[in-house]
């Protein structure tokens, strides 16, 4: 169980990247005060919590309608956590979620800037799902270890919640080049956290 948590918490953490958020929060709440940017925060966690919470209980029910097995997902999934991870290392996935937040923010600058972007796809992106799908199947319907992975999503949502209040703070601690190098070194441990999976999923596969 502890390392299950244990794992589950890093993978999430790694693939919310809440430094990273903390950033791209700042421009798409440009011009807001405060009580809006509080509101924002606390709703858009909320909706990325509801979206991944239904992704991990019918996820893989889904999987089992559409015929796929767990163990394809896995290596597919692992192989997208890697591409999402090499995008982190050479700094190609904050440009793209810049794109996405600026964009919206053009089309709708506050009424739903919490739904989209912030809370799908900036927090509950592919690579939160597909996390998510990976990290419930591996839990084979256990209550208590699904319970744990909900109770870790929650924690990683409340610290995305303190990231996106701590924003303007963190913007300024860390400056562009601590920015950079921290995306880069969770990069590094969400490729091993990916290339995990498709071992996994690999050795799954073996045994059938």
């Amino acid at each position: 169980m502890i390392d299950f948590l244990t794992s589950a918490l890093a993978t999430l953490l790694v693939v919310a990247d809440p430094l990273l958020l903390s950033a791209l929060f700042l421009a798409i709440t440009h011009g807001m005060g405060d009580k809006e940017r509080r509101e924002v925060a606390l709703r858009g966690t909320l909706i990325a919590f509801g979206i991944l919470v239904a992704t991990g209980l019918g996820g893989a029910k889904l999987l089992e309608l559409l015929g796929i097995s767990l163990s394809a997902f896995r290596i597919s999934g692992g192989l997208l956590l890697l591409w999402s991870a090499a995008e982190m290392v050479f700094d190609r996935r904050g440009q793209r979620l810049q794109a996405t937040a600026e964009t919206a923010v053009s089309v709708d600058h506050v009424k739903n800037v919490a739904a989209f972007p912030l809370a799908i796809p900036l927090i509950a992106g592919p690579g939160a799902i597909t996390a998510m799908i990976l990290l419930a199947g591996k839990s084979e319907g256990q209550m208590d270890y699904l319970a744990g992975l909900f109770g870790v999503t929650a924690l990683v949502m409340l610290a995305c919640y303190v990231s996106f209040l701590l924003a303007e703070r963190i913007s300024k601690i860390l400056g562009i080049t601590g920015r950079a190098v921290s995306t880069r070194m969770l990069g590094i441990i969400l490729a091993a956290l990916a290339v995990q999976f498709v071992i996994d999923g690999v050795v799954a596969l073996a045994h059938l």
